[in-house]
């Protein structure tokens, strides 16, 4: 007789569990038998390997197994308050603690369903406990529920068992979808199966009691008895996932990655957390941290944007896919920066650090932790013996500062911009221990010191080797930061998040300073037009791509500095926010100049050190003339808007974006008002790289955070305006023709920067001025662009910071959001299209291979040499949206502003249909290319478009 494969049905009806065992059914005599075995298994009596025999049950095979895990949901938990929510959206189920946290809303986590850690006493489970306890959390917006007892497996069943049972049926009945996972139960999770979505088992490996956790656990032999249980209820319940919860120290990636990789060889779907369940766990897929932690020392009032670490630090990371927060040395600094969700930290001290010991204490506790540090400048502690030795270097005697100092040896990757001249005065007496390498080594007489390093920490550059400023007050890198950061940081190649491109194109956005809209032209034939009937005329409606324009209320309302002037000025506002290609953007009521001095709390001005104090003489007012006016923050943001709508802004259409004005250095504070008046911000960074000054420092990142809150980051513009070209408009005003320079070295070798035409109304006031602005738009629409609007780019900057990469085996699962969808992979290979899900195409581009999704998620593998036979977009101007393949087939949603078009490649004996009819589509170099109509508004008009190569 052929063996046969356990299949289990249950029927509740009467709480009676029928069990077939295939054709003829199970004879009733086994059935107790059956029943028996649990209930020894639970008491942790006897393993369960009798039950092959008793049934004449055939194991699952290991390729069923791996058939089964397709379809498996990443199951994570966490327990504590602050719940990352922007790292665990990648997984498809997440269990919390609701006495400590809520559910995040929807937007937040769309692919996610949140459960509630329902922490049951069974014998207090009332007659009113779902309305007590359970409802309020459904509400809440908990989707489902994790069942815990707290009881250890092979602890006594019968009447806790009973009483979950009932809850389990109570939910299930008042909440049919709601997704219900039971704990350790494993007798009870055979009788429930059908209405469990997963079981979670504890400790079957390891208990959480040897990592400091005090949850029981089930000894030794009770831990092979339900791994051979679990094998059992596996085969007889093949459709219940079953989660195994195990544990590491906090900071111990290896341990983690180790016992996943174990566990899953098993059969079960891991989870490897810390005992207090307050990890980013391992799991059938690994996060890969993208948040760096940039820490300074900065003075009284010291404008972050300003600091070294922000200004020229940050940029690197931001390229290699890292999110950059700050914190202060002399202010609190944060508890939990582990390796779980941060890459790194990045010191970069330019100040004195008040308390060195306290500094130095938490630093060395994130090293013993697991995170990577790089110290670039100085470390803001005096190095002792044990500490020394803790990071892997050696106290030597410091040099003769009389005597010569040179270059002993050095890395490649030194002397990138600039070679400092070896000082020894700048010297710091230590070398790389065995453990370290050095990257640049000074000697000074006899003795050579290591002032840039690498160790299994992290790494270190000693100032000036960190960071050079030259004589005319430029910063240069003396390192090549990208490799320097990798090295040092180990981070890993990955899929990177990118927000410079789209379908492999370069985005390209236009923004508009509403500055000088009460200006005149100041050359023949326009001496009698404002400037915005100039732009009007020569600038808006002859490039007809998405465009933000914004206005200064100061200078066109009847309250403003020009009353006399309002009528006409408001008549030129309206119609240019009436063509159907301008996104309307506020640039505040009275323009400040010096949001650094103003205290988003109270809405009013503050005093500041002196020291950064610009304001209170006649070359820098704090902000336009208006009689009588005094600031006022809401005036500035929530008043300006409201001005827009209700008197500029035609039917339909309402401002979209705030644009800074000034030094735009703005406060936490200031950018919650912003978020709150539901509007986007955009400006600050000082991107203005040139043949003139060519180093990577004159590249900012994109965009500073001013606080912890995701309404607490100022977008900066992607490119400098036409001021900073034109000498601060002091001539020669046709200077920002030299923005062409920076659009170049912004893109290669590398694509740092999305092109961005930012300029002012008083742009039209000089021949020359509007000249090269002209010119600027001519040569950057002869590029390969994609045209989109200020806002499409500062929506793929926010989700830039929260999209989220995993590792799945040996391939990639990526979450962005609606907007962001393309990825750049710095290593070698191709996507496999064959088994890519959510991938639309890719193409190679300036730093990289450039990927492009299709969806709000991916999940792919890289191979070797492209040998791709499929379809796949190779670029696009525009917008895919739902993309899918068939076989050799593929379809998706096509639609973009400015002559959108698709270049498909092994698509040339394809057929083609465009909205459900026959498309032309010709074949060039290899390519087909579709292209479909297009228009500049907002709202985009998709095309369905199919391609059948079967």
């Amino acid at each position: 007789m052929s063996a046969r494969r356990l299949i289990a049905r249950e029927d509740d009806r009467e709480g009676v569990m029928v069990t077939t065992c295939g054709t003829p059914p199970l004879r009733p005599s086994v059935a107790p038998v059956l029943a028996d075995v649990w209930s020894k298994y639970a008491k942790g009596l006897v393993a369960m390997t009798a039950c092959a025999a008793i049934l004449g049950w055939t194991p699952t095979t290991q390729a069923q197994l791996d058939a089964s895990s397709v379809s498996r949901r990443n199951v994570a938990l966490y327990y504590q308050s602050d719940v990352p929510v922007d790292e665990l959206r990648v997984f498809d189920v997440v269990v919390i603690d609701p006495s400590r946290a809520r559910p995040p809303s929807l937007a937040d986590a769309p692919q996610t369903t949140w459960l509630a850690r329902l922490r049951v006493v069974p014998s207090a489970i009332t007659s009113d406990y779902m309305e007590r306890v359970v409802t309020p959390l459904w509400t809440q917006g908990y989707r489902g529920f994790l069942v815990d007892d707290g009881q250890p497996l092979g602890a006594a069943e019968e009447n806790e068992g009973q009483a979950l049972r009932q809850l389990v049926a109570a939910i299930k009945q008042a909440y049919p979808d709601a997704g219900i996972v039971l704990r350790n139960h494993l007798a009870l999770a055979g009788e429930i199966a059908g209405q469990l979505d997963a079981l979670v088992v504890d400790s079957i490996y390891n208990s959480a009691s040897a990592y400091g956790g005090t949850r029981l656990s089930a000894a030794r032999s009770g831990k092979d008895a339900a791994r051979d249980a679990l094998k059992v209820l596996r085969d007889r319940h093949p459709a219940l996932q079953i989660v195994a919860l195990d544990y590491c120290y906090q900071g111990d990636r290896v341990c983690r990655r180790e016992r996943a990789r174990q566990i899953e060889a098993d059969g079960w779907t891991p989870y490897v957390t810390t005992a207090a369940i307050d990890s980013i766990g391992v799991g059938h897929i690994e996060i890969m941290p993208r948040k760096i932690l940039m820490v300074q020392a900065l003075e009284e009032d010291e404008p972050l944007l300003t600091s070294t670490g922000a200004y020229t630090m940050s940029m690197p990371l931001n390229y290699l896919g890292y999110d950059v927060h700050y914190a202060d040395t002399n202010k609190r600094l944060p508890t939990r920066v582990n390796n779980d969700r941060y890459a790194g930290i990045v010191v970069a001290l330019q100040n004195a650090v008040t308390d060195a010991t306290a500094w130095r204490r938490w630093l060395l506790s994130q090293i013993r932790g697991g995170t990577k540090v790089v110290f670039m400048g100085q470390f803001g502690f005096t190095l002792d013996g044990p500490t020394a030795r803790e990071l892997s270097l050696r106290i030597i005697p410091g040099p003769n500062v009389a005597s010569d100092a040179y270059v002993a040896s050095q890395d490649p990757i030194i002397g990138f911009e600039v070679m400092p001249a070896a000082d020894a005065r700048a010297v710091v007496g230590i070398e790389a221990g065995p453990e370290a390498t050095s990257l640049l080594r000074v000697g000074v007489g006899k003795r050579q010191y290591d002032v840039v390093g690498l160790a299994p920490w992290g790494g270190f550059a000693l100032a000036p080797y960190h960071m050079h400023l030259d004589t005319v007050d430029q910063y240069r890198w003396p390192l090549q930061p990208l490799e320097f950061y990798r090295r040092a940081l180990a981070l890993p190649d990955m899929p990177v998040p990118d927000v410079t491109s789209e379908n492999g194109r370069r985005l390209m956005f236009t923004q508009v300073d509403g500055d000088g809209f009460a200006s005149r032209g100041e050359f023949a034939g326009a001496t009698n037009q404002y400037s915005g009937q100039i732009l009007y005329d020569r600038v808006f409606k002859r490039y007809p791509i998405p465009m933000t324009v914004s206005v200064i209320e100061g200078e066109t309302s009847a309250t403003g500095a020009y009353p006399k002037l309002s009528s006409q000025l408001e008549a030129i506002a309206v119609k240019i926010f009436s063509l159907p290609h301008v996104e309307i953007g506020s640039h505040t009521y009275s323009h400040p100049f010096f949001w650094t001095e103003i205290d988003g709390e109270s809405g009013a001005r503050r005093p500041i050190n002196e020291r950064f104090r610009l304001s209170g003489n006649d070359k820098y007012p704090f902000h336009l003339p208006i009689a009588g006016y005094e600031l006022d923050v809401a005036r500035e943001v929530q008043g300006s808007i409201d001005y827009i709508n209700n008197r500029l802004a035609p039917p339909g259409k309402k401002v979209q974006a705030f644009l800074w004005s000034g030094d735009a250095m703005p406060s936490a504070s200031v950018l919650r008002r912003v978020a709150q008046a539901g509007v986007f911000n955009i400006n600050g960074g000082d991107t203005t790289i040139t043949r003139q000054a060519p180093s990577w420092t004159k590249i900012a990142g994109y965009g500073l955070a001013h606080g912890t809150g995701p309404h607490e980051f100022q977008v900066f513009a992607a490119t400098m305006n036409e001021n900073v070209y034109t000498g601060d408009w002091t001539g020669p005003f046709y200077g920002y023709r030299r923005v062409l320079e920076t659009f170049e070295m912004t893109d290669t070798p590398i694509r740092f920067k999305a092109l961005d035409i930012y300029y002012h109304f008083y742009s039209a006031t000089k021949k020359a001025a509007l000249d090269a602005l002209t010119r600027v738009f001519d040569s950057s629409l002869k590029q390969p662009v994609f045209p989109v609007y200020t806002t499409d780019y500062i929506r793929r900057v926010l989700e830039w910071r929260r999209a989220v990469v995993a590792r799945e085996g040996d391939a990639w699962l990526v979450r962005t959001g609606d907007n962001l969808r393309q990825l750049r992979w710095p290593g070698n290979g191709v996507p496999r299209m064959d088994t890519a899900q959510g991938l639309a195409g890719y193409m190679p581009g300036p730093g990289g291979l450039y990927i492009h999704m299709g969806a709000r998620q991916a999940r792919f593998s890289m191979s070797g040499p492209d040998r791709n036979a499929l379809p796949y977009i190779h670029t696009a101007s525009g917008f895919v949206r739902d993309f899918s393949r068939e076989g050799g087939s593929v379809r998706f949603d096509f639609g973009g502003y400015y002559q959108p078009f698709i270049l498909l490649a092994n698509a040339a004996n394809c057929r083609v249909a465009v909205n459900g009819k026959h498309a032309s589509a010709p074949v060039k170099n290899g390519l087909r290319r579709i292209s479909v109509g297009g228009n500049a508004v907002p709202s985009i008009n998709y095309h369905s478009v199919e391609v059948n190569c079967g």
